[in-house]
């Protein structure tokens, strides 16, 4: 055998240290979407995006459900883009599970080893593996109606992780679970998710789903990539009002002149930070103290004059959104706004300190 050969005979495992690269081009009458992606073996990437940001289309596009208009599409160095569906390593849980309903628990994971050349026997003892992995060897005979919505999920994450997807795709994958139950079974697939060697790609629209889930988020708007980068890197320097609002920050650009940032729209804020040129600054709702009158000993800096705009329940708390000289929203207790007497239309002060603020290059 030639070197050449000797090479070719080796592709595969340089493959396997590729993991994805692409840029998923596709145009829908009048939407366009163009999102590149590019992950590692081993690597959990989030997608999210506001509804009708494109999430959905670049996961069915990796998937081989979608055409791509343009760009490319490659896995392990293996290009994707004219392999049908069924052909990929690729490995889908949906957002509603989409298990086959006249198959018990055992079968349902079992089908993917079955299409892809496995016998029965073989099939079976594989799926029952990956059940007793995921904590439900004792329910390999049920039917999904008598599946609980966090057993139905990991039944569908083990009927996509039997076939040994070199990218696993899940979709809202926690989307139908109540509250308590989304606790539980989130927590549970982050520990298959470390485990898992290959690409995993997932969508969704919940912040806290994509902050504890994912290495990268990736942030889709109007198709295109907005921000991406790592949990904490996106929650501290949010780049939209959408993130923004997304991990809960008060966000506005300007341009800084040391320790004062003169905003596009409104009026000054100063900050500990010392820039020059077009920045972003942030701060939390929780940041703001309101009151009733203009505050004479107040130390904080930035004070604007606001008028309540609407008030809602954020937790344990009121959060109330402001406008006037600077639209804000603030974070009180119950207490405080009942002591304020907070309604709308009412005439307030907000005060923000400008230890609590935080200025980046925009």
């Amino acid at each position: 055998m030639t070197d050449l050969d000797d090479t070719a005979a080796n592709a595969p495992c340089e493959h396997t240290r590729e993991g994805l690269d692409a840029r998923l081009v596709v145009d829908r009458g009048s939407f366009r979407l163009d999102v590149g992606l590019a992950a590692a073996p081993g690597d959990v990437v989030a997608l999210l995006g506001p509804n009708g940001a494109g999430k959905t289309t670049a996961l069915r596009a990796l998937a081989g459900l979608v055409p791509l208009t343009g760009g490319h599409l490659r896995l392990d160095g293996t290009a994707l883009d004219r392999t049908p569906p069924e052909s990929r390593p690729v490995g889908v849980v949906f957002q509603d599970y989409l298990l086959f309903p006249h198959l018990t628990a055992l079968d349902n994971v079992a089908f993917g080893p079955r299409c892809h050349g496995a016998t029965k026997s073989e099939a079976r003892a594989q799926s029952a593996e990956w059940l007793d992995r995921m904590g439900l060897a004792e329910h390999a005979g049920a039917k999904p109606r008598r599946l609980s919505g966090g057993q139905a999920q990991r039944v569908a994450l083990a009927r996509a992780l039997a076939t040994r997807p070199r990218l696993l795709l899940l979709d809202e994958p926690l989307a139908a679970l109540d509250a308590r139950t989304r606790l539980e079974v989130r927590a549970q697939l982050r520990r298959h998710l470390a485990e898992f060697e290959a690409v995993a790609v997932l969508v969704t629209h919940d912040p806290l789903d994509a902050m504890v889930l994912a290495d990268r988020l990736v942030v889709v708007e109007n198709g295109r990539v907005v921000q991406e980068g790592t949990p904490a890197d996106i929650a501290r320097h949010p780049r939209t009002d959408y993130i923004a609002q997304l991990v809960g920050l008060n966000l506005y650009k300007g341009q800084a002149d040391g320790h004062t940032v003169r905003l596009d729209a409104g009026p000054a804020i100063t900050t500990t930070e010392d820039l020059a040129g077009p920045v972003f600054v942030a701060f939390p709702p929780g940041a703001v103290t309101l009151y009733r009158d203009r505050p004479t000993g107040s130390s904080a800096r930035n004070l604007w004059r606001c008028e309540v705009a609407g008030l809602q329940t954020h937790g344990d708390q009121i959060r109330a959104d402001l406008a006037g000289e600077l639209p804000l929203a603030a974070d009180l207790t119950t207490v405080a706004a009942a002591e304020l007497d907070l309604r709308p239309g009412a005439p307030v002060w907000a005060t923000v300190k400008a230890t609590q603020t935080h200025a980046y290059p925009a």
